[in-house]
């Protein structure tokens, strides 16, 4: 096509441009990419149907201007005259993936102009699928939890997806309009007043986001522009082309998608689902230009603005600078310490947890962030990973569960099934206590006992017997033999969602009061609210099943004895000269143990003798 009035900009403008812009007065801009089509009209349809030719400019773009439009106003793209179709960068689709999408006014009486988000070394992040955690399943009844949370001490709240997907049930990542906020949970003012809710609360609000794939049912993208390739595959679907001819513009499409959160939704954190599924060979990655523009989107914005990714790869490049040939991503999740505890807990040897050692490997976790550092995986059958140990460890994210980490279990039994309440507290403990950044799962705090399973609410028959099979191979790994649940029954979802009362009965209290304290512990002493490596000692304690862990400087020191044993251990722990004050011991009474064999104050003359109750974690201060 020729060229029509000034180009186009390459990269994302202030504020992004693709799809239906509000410029006041009852006037819309109509931005879309459809070099596939020749023709492309803008349909209309409410209040009154009308259809406007859309004028071509330069590199496959489609643009008309219109008058009369009001918040609300239905209307479709038409490709050569008889396909109607959705708009690629929807911002609101009310009656579901297939049907027109709606114009989304841009103005909302927001409240957090003060806001300007936090440090990352502050996050303790909870997250929290909006359709399983609470019986609404909406933004808004879940932000009638807040001071709940904000009361448990968490400081950021993550959403698993909420771009617009097939049905009403669904993780989220197989959304299908990367720009709408789904309709079930409340569409895009819903979206916005749990953000504004948990700014006025304190609470930096943390959104997933997928840019490795687009979801299979209702997925028209390719209709419009190549925005797949097949020269890589992923396991969920079309690889997105960041790399092939075209890759500019789908590159333009994700960043003002990302930067749509950030500005539309005043979002503080992205995190990016499954990078390693980013297939990109350019001089230039889609990885490293994406947190670019993040970054710049936050100091135009004066906010903290991060993102943070999930890598199965272990390789620090994704958070090492542009300039010395990293990416630039402020964090990452680290399923390393997860492993570890889980295989010492649980003894778990299938799948990938064959490539972990239990309390060798959690000791490692902690010294130098990833386990699978360049070692031998016998699950990949090769070396694999590289050293985090130069990175500031609050940028690694762990945690004792995850969507991913229960979801992914044939039943989607939680730890609260399978493990016992001591063990529950030392989980939690060596995670809020680590020197990484912790994150907890919706109902973690408080023992859950409802299930996260898999779910999934298509229209397509042939889809759902592929996911059904596709489910079933996965656990084959794993070497589990009994029937996964229907994730297309209704039930499966329902059997999901959390039951809130429970953290005011018996053992759940005791347990959510543990991890408040736990938090509180963590925000309030220096060594655990701004950790370094450098000040970091960890050893084993002979014979007991113990590590302990010193951090701190001259001025504040800390130790932590995390014990996995199963009976009542004495050990030795070397520790400086001085006095100690016992700051939490799992296993008082007070928390449900069974009472603790360790004074309220150590007097240490380079060595202490400890008297370490089965699966107990205990903490102590130095006093002198």
């Amino acid at each position: 096509m020729g060229t029509h009035e000034s180009p186009l900009p390459r990269h994302p403008t202030h504020p992004p441009t693709l799809g239906a812009t509000c410029l006041g007065d009852g006037e819309c801009r109509f931005l879309v990419w459809a070099p596939l089509a020749e023709r492309v009209d803008l349909k209309l349809l409410t209040p009154d149907e009308r259809l406007l030719p859309m004028r071509p400019r330069e590199r496959g773009y489609f643009e008309v201007a219109a008058s009369g439009i009001a918040a609300g106003t239905r209307y479709v793209y038409c490709l050569d005259g008889h396909r109607d179709r959705p708009d690629p960068a929807s911002r609101y689709q009310p009656d579901g993936i297939h049907q027109a999408s709606a114009v989304v006014a841009p103005q909302f009486a927001w409240s957090d102009e003060a806001w300007h988000g936090i440090p990352l070394h502050q996050y303790v992040t909870y997250e929290m699928h909006v359709g399983t955690f609470t019986a609404e399943g909406t933004f808004d009844a879940a932000a009638a939890h807040l001071d709940d949370l904000r009361d448990l001490g968490v400081t950021a709240i993550e959403l698993m997806p909420v771009a617009q997907f097939s049905g009403e049930r669904n993780w989220g990542y197989d959304g299908v309009h990367p720009f709408a906020v789904q309709n079930t949970y409340g569409g895009p003012d819903g979206l916005r007043r749990f953000v504004n809710s948990a700014h006025r609360r304190g609470l930096a609000v943390v959104l997933d986001v997928v840019y490795n794939h687009v979801g299979p049912e209702g997925n028209y993208l390719s209709e419009f522009a190549g925005y797949f390739t097949d020269r890589y595959q992923t396991p969920w679907g079309r690889a997105v082309n960041f790399d092939g001819p075209g890759s500019d513009e789908v590159r333009r499409f994700f960043i003002e998608n990302a930067l749509a959160w950030i500005s539309d939704y005043h979002l503080d954190a992205l995190r990016l689902d499954a990078v390693h599924a980013i297939c990109d060979r350019s001089a230039l990655p889609f990885l490293e230009e994406l947190a670019d523009a993040v970054r710049l989107e936050g100091e135009r914005l004066n906010r903290r603005v991060y993102t943070i990714a999930e890598s199965s790869l272990n390789d620090s490049r994704l958070l090492a600078p542009k300039e010395t040939g990293g990416y630039g991503i402020d964090a990452q999740w680290c399923d390393d310490l997860h492993h570890a505890l889980r295989t010492e807990l649980l003894g778990e040897r299938g799948g990938y947890y064959a490539d972990y050692r239990g309390l060798d490997d959690l000791v490692k976790a902690y010294r130098d962030g990833f386990v699978q550092d360049g070692r031998w995986s016998e699950y990949r059958g090769r070396r694999h990973g590289n050293s985090a140990r130069h990175l500031d460890p609050v940028r690694l994210v762990v945690c004792s569960q995850n969507h991913d980490q229960i979801g992914n279990r044939l039943l989607g039994d939680r730890p609260t099934e399978l493990l016992s309440h001591e063990q529950l507290k030392l989980a939690a403990a060596a995670v809020i206590l680590s020197p990484c950044q912790p994150l907890l799962f919706m109902g973690e705090e408080y023992g859950e006992t409802a299930p996260f399973q898999f779910f999934v609410s298509y229209a397509d028959p042939k889809l759902v017997d592929a996911v059904r099979r596709g489910r079933k191979e996965e656990f084959a790994r794993f070497h589990w033999q009994q029937e996964p649940p229907d994730p297309q029954d209704e039930q499966t979802f329902h059997r999901s969602k959390l039951n809130h009362e429970l953290k005011h009965v018996d053992r759940h209290r005791v347990l959510r009061d543990f991890y408040k304290r736990l938090i509180e512990l963590r925000k309030s002493e220096p060594p655990w609210a701004f950790p370094s490596r450098q000040r970091l000692e960890v050893s084993l304690l002979s014979p007991a099943r113990a590590m302990a862990v010193r951090s701190g400087s001259a001025d504040r020191e800390l130790i932590v004895v995390f014990h996995f044993g199963a009976e009542t251990a004495e050990t030795t722990a070397r520790l400086p000269s001085g006095t100690w004050d016992k700051l939490l011991d799992s296993a008082d009474v007070q928390w449900g143990g069974p009472g603790s064999g360790l004074p309220p104050r150590l007097a240490s003359s380079g060595e202490v003798q400890l008297s370490l109750a089965p699966y107990s974690a205990a903490a102590f201060g130095r006093a002198d």
